[in-house]
Formats: C-alpha cells, structure tokens, sequence
C-alpha cells in the first residue's frame, strides 16, 4: 500500500492507492496505533466509478444527476463532478457545495417541489435555472422570484413496493397536470420539463412502464396549453449493493422510452440515483467498546428469523430465560445507524477477524444513554468476541452519514477514502482534460469519449489500449467489476 502523490490535489492526504483487497485495507487502519481506535468508513472510489460506467453502459440515453441528500460526502461529490454527471439538489446548501467544486450551474437541477424563498434567490443569483414544482403557490412564488426559471412539472406514479415512498407528500395526480400547466402559461412561466419519483429503493421496476407513459400524456398537454417541453426527469428509485436491479429497471425505461419518447423527439432524458451510486461504496468498520453477558426473557429477543428463532427456544430454560450478548459499539441510530429507523434499512455486521468457537445470541447497541439505540436485536455472534475487535457493516452509503447528528456528543465516523492505481490513471486523465479545458485548450472535462481515450493510451498515459475492439470505458469496467468482486469476496 502506498500513499497517493499527485491525485491529492483533488482528495487530499486521506486519499490511499491500494491494490489490496477492502478487508486487508481494513485491518492497516484497524492495527494503525497512531490513530485513535474508533469506527471509520471505507469509501472505495473504484465502486463509485464503477457504478457510472456501468449506468451510461446501461441508460446511454439517461443522464445522471446525483441525489446529494443521499450522501453528500466531499470525495464522492469531487469524483462524480469529474466524471460529469449532474446533480439533483434540494436546498441552497446542496447547491453551494456542488457549484463550489467547479460544477456548472446547467448541471444541477434544484429538484425541491417547495422551496424556500432564500434558496429560489440563491439559485438565481447562481443561474440554476431548472427547478421542479407541483402546486398553484409555488407557481406563485416562482413567478414573483424567478420568472425566468426553466419548470419542471413533477407528477406522481408510486412503485407498488418501495424502500421510502415519496408520492404521498410531492406529486401531482397526472389528471390534475393541466390546470397547473394553465395556470403557469397564464403567469407566463415556461414550463420545460415533466418529471415523477416512484419511490426510493424502488422495488418494482416495471412501474417506470407506468410512469413514462403518464409523463408523455402530461407532455402532451404542455404543448397544448404554449409550452415546449424538452426534458424527461425519471427521478430515483434505483436500488443499490446487493439489491442492485439497474439492469432490470433499464429494460424497462429503455422499452418505455423507445416507444414514448424515441431520440428523434430530442427530449433530453435525465434521473436522480443516490442509493445506487454509493450504497456498496461505503463499508462501515466499528470497534467493540463494551460487552455485557446477561440473562434477559425470552420474549425479549426480537426476530424475523425462523432459524434464530428455533436457536433461541433450544437455549433458554424452564424459566422462559435466555442467556445473550451486549456488544456495545461507537455508532449507533442517532448517527450512521439512524438508516435503520428512517431508512428501514437491514443491517448485518461481519467480524474482521476469523473466531473460531461456539456462538451466543447477541444484540447490538450504539453508544448513547437512549435504549431506543439498539442497532441489532438479535443475531448469532462468535462467544468469543470482546472488547477492541471489530466489526464490519457492508453497503453502508446510502442514507446513513448524510442524516447522521452527534447526539450525547458522540462524533461520527471518519471516511478513508482508497481507490486502485488503475482508477487513479483514468482519474489523473480526467484532470488533466479538465485543467486543459479551464485553460481555453481543447479538452473535456467529463467521461472521455473513445477516441480521447485511445489517443491516451497510445500515448502511454492509460495502463491498456482500448482500440482493439473495446472501447477504454468498456475495458475499465471489465477491470473495476472483477477488481470490486475479489475485494468483497476477500472481505
């Protein structure tokens, strides 16, 4: 393992090029005595990377534009910026950050449906023009704030199954599109765009079937009542980690689009993935600060788990009583963990190191004086782990520091952020494109086209030709989907 050089100019000395595997990277920083022993995050770049390219693989037609709220995290922002994709923002604050990197204000989309006056000023003063909206007053507010803004009308169509559901607070029936189109033609708003969310971690797919087919009626009606639209907003929904169902979703948005929205209408189609970029990105490493064996009822053991169940009747006595674990760790609901409680997200910890031995039932808690800080209620964990070792939670970047406090004054976990020599390259290349764009150079400043990368290669700057018949884009992902598949199984 060695420390980055050059690339630090855009991560910073807690950037790490490693070549070893997500579980090794964890024991060095686990082992390292001169930090102090507390949780930190394992933020692997080559995922986030991975997962653009496999999306324009996937979508060519669909540009992304980050949902910031999911995990607003200075490296994950700096790597999609380079890699040029957009982003959804919500509030002044998300627009801040983003435009502070460099991003162009045409790459951002204030995707907010009710939105606080200061932050309509501010995005105008910062000429983000493209912003959402779904009733009559904000119309109104609009029209006195930003009358020149760029409207997106946002309809709801929910998925039948989803993580969060978000249609029941923005979104307006598809029926109801057309006095609100009206209404905006009267106050001489443009309305430019039709958007929906159907949900976030979208567990049914097929409903983008539903949803792009609603969004051309509404089209439709926007022509009718002297707007032009030209832009298609898909909205999020798209499932991460080991849930991941992009290849799925896209049969259907491609199929739906094909048929609704065909190339030749020139509608620009655009979506808003959070959870999909960095839910497998990040992996959460805890220390175990405390253990506790006690005897509690058995009815106190909570759990949807038939096998544990069966564990649980086999050990406890006569009494009803059971003996069990407190693992007590760093980090708990009113920080990371608060994905479980808002989120409703499932999380399961691996140990670091292997334990050999009986297991004992086991909670999990975080380190605040509130009971309600219960991470995990039970689960079966090696009897012999104790206070110092580690345990790992994988898939933990989506949701999870972004809405995270420091409740009781306990602070949250740092990031470590690594990536592979391979991922530098392409990155370095990026830069380099960048600096000679800002420079009045020809270059470009995002995914580098095919012949781009080739003529890098040749050059010798890019670790492999791509010119052979696949393209480097192609290539990278090959290397980054086996080099991301050894690291977890490793792990």
């Amino acid at each position: 393992m060695s420390s980055a050089s050059s690339i630090t100019s855009l991560y910073g000395s807690n950037l790490t090029i490693s070549e070893e595997s997500i579980n090794d990277d964890i024991k060095t920083v686990s082992m390292d005595c001169s930090r102090e022993e507390r949780s930190f995050y394992h933020l692997s770049i080559d995922e986030v990377v991975r997962r653009v390219k496999l999306w324009h693989h996937t979508m060519p037609r669909v540009l992304p534009h980050y949902a910031v709220k999911c995990n607003n995290d200075l490296a994950v922002l700096k790597t999609l910026a380079l890699l040029g994709t957009g982003f959804d923002c919500a509030s002044r604050a998300e627009m801040s950050k983003v435009l502070s990197l460099g991003v162009p204000a045409s790459r951002i989309i204030f995707a907010h449906p009710c939105k606080i006056a200061s932050h309509i000023k501010y995005a105008r003063s910062q000429g983000v023009s493209l912003m959402t909206f779904d009733s009559h007053e904000e119309l109104k507010k609009l029209s006195k704030l930003y009358p020149e803004g760029d409207l997106v009308l946002r309809i709801r169509c929910d998925a039948e199954s989803a993580q969060c559901q978000l249609g029941m607070k923005f979104g307006v029936q598809p029926y109801e599109a057309r006095s609100l189109l009206q209404f905006a033609a009267q106050l001489n708003l443009r309305v430019v765009g039709v958007a929906f969310h159907v949900g976030s971690g979208c567990a049914e797919p097929q409903v983008f079937l539903r949803a792009i087919a609603a969004a051309k009626q509404v089209f439709l009606e926007a022509v009718e009542e002297g707007h032009s639209p030209s832009l298609l907003d898909i909205g999020g929904g798209f499932m991460g980690g080991m849930q991941d169902s992009l290849a799925e979703a896209a049969g259907y948005i491609n199929t739906a689009l094909e048929e609704h929205f065909p190339q030749s209408m020139g509608v620009t189609v655009i979506a808003e993935p959070g959870r999909y970029m960095v839910a497998s990105a990040f992996t959460l490493v805890t220390p175990i600060i405390n253990k506790r064996v006690t005897r509690i009822p058995v009815k106190e053991v909570i759990s949807s788990n038939v096998a544990l169940e069966m564990e649980v009747g086999k050990r406890s006595d006569d009494d009803g009583m059971v003996d069990t674990v407190m693992h007590f760790i760093d980090d708990g609901v009113y920080g990371s963990f608060n994905c479980v409680l808002y989120d409703h997200q499932v999380v399961k910890p691996t140990t670091l190191q292997s334990f050999a031995g009986s297991e004992s039932i086991t909670s999990v808690w975080g380190p605040t004086c509130d009971g309600l800080d219960q991470i995990i209620a039970a689960m079966m964990l090696p009897s012999s782990l104790s206070v110092g070792d580690w345990l790992v939670w994988e898939e933990m970047g989506a949701y999870t520091l972004a809405a995270a406090g420091n409740f009781n004054g306990f602070s949250l976990p740092g990031v470590k952020v690594f990536m592979h020599q391979h991922t530098r390259m392409y990155l370095e290349e990026l830069l380099e494109q960048q600096s000679l764009s800002e420079s009045g150079t020809e270059g470009s400043s995002g995914i580098c086209s095919e012949d781009e990368c080739c003529s890098s290669a040749s050059s010798g700057t890019r670790p492999a030709s791509p010119c052979n018949g696949e393209s480097y884009d192609q290539q990278l992902l090959n290397a980054l989907t086996t080099q991301c598949t050894v690291s977890k199984a490793q792990c």
